[in-house]
């Protein structure tokens, strides 16, 4: 198993590297000057097409097993809890982590922009946003109910389908033995997915070499160099949450090594980052805790799926940046109270973000409003958005996995010991 493991995530790592080094490669040639030449109409015409082909069959082949696999690994993961006990229990210590690692990253993302003042010295003219109004906050909290669970299912809500897969789970720990066909359909329907999820992460490393060469090409080094203070701000900032707050808790907490921790969620970190979608992740976040961390399938289907829809520690620390970035830009200073307008609005809205890409920079103009700050100011990061996710929503997958380490250690602790 361990050859298995290493294997995918060099053969991952190696697609990922050869992916930006040929996206830099191709690069130049989209531009106007260069698709005259044969070479550059071979580029725009076949190269690039087949580069998108692929990386969106990766991508429908990850979403292809998210709500089957979310919910019959929930399913199996409430009903062997054992009891509401077991269920409350580790539920408070998730959603404690979830909440706590998120207004962390937020606190980190406007200490570091205070000192880089990523704002100064940018043009606004001409800026433009739509402003997108977020929900409020009793909206969030009754939307995770569903009330066809059904048509949630073929929607793909994904937490009314946590909630709906959380009651049947543990609906079948209180109807006792005249469950238990249930329970071991639904267990055999997870390791039935757990199967299908390996055989699509063979395709991997192709789909993250065509995703982060298409990205790399069409966002080249260029591009970004007027954006380069905001975009190493919030990558920084994900270096520092995952090393410092990640690396802490889980020395502290769960009892292992950082380096240990870091290569065994590497691979879910990398195909975040191409993908930039935690939801669509998921299968290979939980194939990573299990095979990888360690981490019993019950708390792996329970933690997991719940950090895809609630955790987003890498898109709250986005948003302090990029609301601070705005205020800078335009001239405004912000008061200690509207720094903690921040903090506290960003960890709430980062409950109602959806793990799909993009959604971070709408939640972003809920922030904005939040403290005042101009809607338009979204516009400056519009551009630069794709950037950022990728390393926002990296971070996010990243901290699913720690608070899953964190929530097994504190429940009995690992399968694996050797770390």
């Amino acid at each position: 198993m361990a050859e298995k493991k290493g294997s995918m995530i060099f053969k991952v790592t190696v697609g990922f590297v050869l992916g930006i080094a040929f996206g830099f490669f191709v690069g130049p040639y989209l531009t106007a000057d260069n698709t005259g030449s044969k070479f550059g109409e071979a580029i725009v015409t076949y190269v690039i097409p087949a580069l998108d082909m692929i990386g969106k069959i990766f991508l429908k082949l990850l979403r292809m097993l998210i709500v089957p696999l979310v919910l019959s690994s929930l399913v199996v993961g409430a009903a062997s809890l054992g009891d509401l006990k077991s269920v409350g229990r580790i539920g408070a210590k998730t959603v404690f982590w979830y909440l706590f690692t998120t207004a962390v990253a937020i606190a980190i993302g406007l200490a570091l922009s205070h000192y880089v003042v990523p704002g100064s010295g940018l043009s606004i003219a001409g800026v433009t946003a739509e402003a997108r109004e977020g929900k409020p906050l009793m909206d969030v909290f009754l939307d995770i109910f569903p009330e066809n669970p059904f048509g949630d299912i073929g929607s793909g809500n994904m937490l009314k389908i946590i909630v709906f897969a959380l009651f049947l789970g543990v609906s079948a720990t209180l109807a006792g033995e005249k469950a238990k066909p249930f329970v071991d359909f639904a267990n055999g329907f997870a390791e039935t997915m757990y199967g299908m999820t390996e055989i699509v992460l063979k395709f991997a490393p192709y789909g993250v070499f065509a995703l982060i060469a298409k990205t790399a090409a069409e966002y080249g080094i260029d591009i970004l160099m007027p954006f380069a203070k905001v975009i190493g701000c919030v990558y920084l900032g994900c270096v520092i949450h995952a090393l410092v707050v990640y690396g802490g808790i889980i020395t502290l907490f769960a009892r292992r090594s950082p380096f240990w921790f870091f290569r065994g969620a590497l691979e879910s970190s990398l195909t975040a980052f191409v993908t930039r979608s935690s939801s669509g992740t998921l299968p290979v976040t939980i194939e990573n805790a299990r095979v990888n961390l360690g981490i019993p399938t019950n708390i792996a289907s329970f933690v997991l799926p719940l950090g895809a829809t609630i955790n987003m520690d890498g898109t709250a620390l986005y948003q302090g940046v990029c609301a601070i970035f705005v205020a800078q830009a335009f001239g405004i200073e912000l008061t200690m109270a509207q720094y903690g307008t921040v903090i506290l609005t960003a960890t709430l809205a980062s409950i109602g973000t959806a793990g799909v890409p993009g959604a971070g920079l709408i939640m972003l103009t809920l922030v904005l409003t939040a403290v005042g700050l101009p809607i338009e100011g979204a516009g400056l990061v519009a551009g630069i958005d794709v950037v950022l996710d990728m390393a926002r929503t990296s971070l996010n997958v990243t901290g699913d996995n720690a608070v899953a380490c964190v929530v097994t250690a504190s429940e009995g602790g690992f399968e694996r010991t050797d770390y």
